[in-house]
């Protein structure tokens, strides 16, 4: 029921935040690569596709879905659906200091797993997979990323964490493998799809394309754009400002006042899957 799975997202909050500092940052650092893996599947299945716009999109957003079930699933702290703290502190399970610590450190740690994938995907040589057209997808897709206006960039954070999160949400309502792996495709495919804006997906996205870039010596107009301070400036900035509103406000303040909020828990026990 949604009230339990409020009240798992909030033992679930606390639990994070007690977290110790080494644990945080290890399992921070495989949701880096966990997404970024996704991110590379993702690219790989829709690079040259010769289907339509729609089926190309879905099929990268199923693809994608990779990531998050690895972190789900798996047990990683991922910054974008660790915003459901706020349920926590909402509760006043949990210290605000103790969300923006929780916070930094998965970002920074996200950040690392996410560059750490980029650079091994470069010195694989995969971007030059299928005559190049892998690389030149990835050009594509960063150089859109960099592209956006800033308040276009956080408006798509937004509509994108929003769907993470009830992801993550989601997920909670059901301790089986299947329902979990379910609970997350649909949403996560539905963000992909849409062109929303992930920010620890674009730390793969964003750095993969400057990396390709300078293997390749491109200095073709359309991909200008594509340069470290687009990447933190133009899009991850923007992008972390609506993934946080996205997933802290519209959905865990949101379902704490619907299901927590001077609500009495019942005698049913609950637990974290």
């Amino acid at each position: 029921m949604p009230q339990e799975i409020a009240w798992v997202a909030e033992e679930t909050g606390a639990s994070k935040a007690s977290m110790i500092l080494r644990k945080t940052i290890l399992l921070s650092i495989l949701a880096g690569i966990f997404i970024a893996i996704g991110a590379v599947f993702s690219t790989l299945v829709t690079s040259g596709s010769a289907m339509s716009y729609g089926v190309t999109k879905l099929l990268g957003g199923i693809t994608f879905s990779l990531g998050l079930i690895l972190v789900v699933i798996g047990g990683a702290e991922l910054f974008t659906g660790n915003n459901l703290m706020v349920i926590a502190w909402a509760s006043k399970r949990i210290s605000i200091w103790q969300i923006m610590r929780n916070w930094f450190v998965v970002y920074l740690g996200n950040m690392i797993g996410a560059l750490l994938v980029a650079f091994m995907i470069l010195w694989s040589g995969h971007y030059l997979a299928g005559d190049g057209v892998v690389g030149a997808h990835i050009l594509d897709i960063a150089a859109k990323k960099c592209e956006l206006a800033f308040g276009q960039a956080v408006v798509l954070g937004i509509l994108c964490n929003m769907l993470v999160c009830l992801a993550i949400w989601l997920s909670y309502s059901t301790p089986s493998f299947p329902g979990k792996v379910l609970a997350i495709v649909f949403p996560i495919s539905a963000f992909v799809a849409a062109g929303f804006e992930h920010s620890v997906a674009n730390m793969y996205f964003i750095p993969m394309g400057i990396l390709v870039k300078s293997m390749i010596n491109s200095t073709a107009v359309q991909f200008e754009s594509i340069s470290w301070g687009n990447f933190l400036y133009a899009n991850l900035l923007p992008v972390t400002i609506g993934n946080i509103i996205g997933g802290s406000i519209f959905v865990g303040l949101a379902y704490w006042f619907a299901y927590v909020f001077k609500n009495k828990r019942s005698s049913l026990k609950t637990s974290i899957p």
